[in-house]
């Protein structure tokens, strides 16, 4: 089975966020080849400014956890709670238990190790995406 196929994406928007302009820029490319729509934004003021320009249309964020004069839970936490559809998948080199551990990070957000192989990227905001669908769906 092709890969691509198996891990089609559809037409959802993630915003990337990532302070390393290459990583960034390798990371949206990459999606875009599974379909995602993306937008690519430096942490801070331009991470906000593209959330608040494309909020509408936005799905998931995709954050480092540790950005230089900020962090990636300060960057989903100012989300406006009008906009509480938004999912968040959280990055780091850092494992998910020092980070919890250091209280950087909810023993419940949804996270990736880097380094990642770019199917186990894909396989997990497909993840992230259906289960909240699915959590949706169960409510109503």
């Amino acid at each position: 089975m092709n890969l691509r196929s198996e891990y089609s994406a559809g037409k959802e928007t993630i915003l990337v966020v990532e302070d390393h302009t290459a990583l960034r820029d390798m990371i949206a490319t990459a999606l875009r080849n599974y379909g995602f729509q993306v937008l690519a934004a430096a942490p801070g003021n331009e991470a906000m400014l593209t959330y608040e320009r494309e909020k509408a249309s936005i799905h998931l964020i995709l954050t480092d956890v540790l950005i230089p004069k900020t962090s990636g839970s300060v960057i989903s936490e100012s989300i406006p709670p009008i906009h509480q559809e938004v999912k968040v998948l959280y990055m780091s080199g850092y494992t998910k238990n020092f980070l919890v551990h250091q209280g950087v990070l909810n023993s419940e957000a949804n996270f990736i190790p880097k380094p990642f192989r770019v199917s186990a990227l894909v396989k997990k905001i497909r993840h992230v995406l259906d289960t909240s669908r699915q959590e949706r769906q169960y409510r109503a």
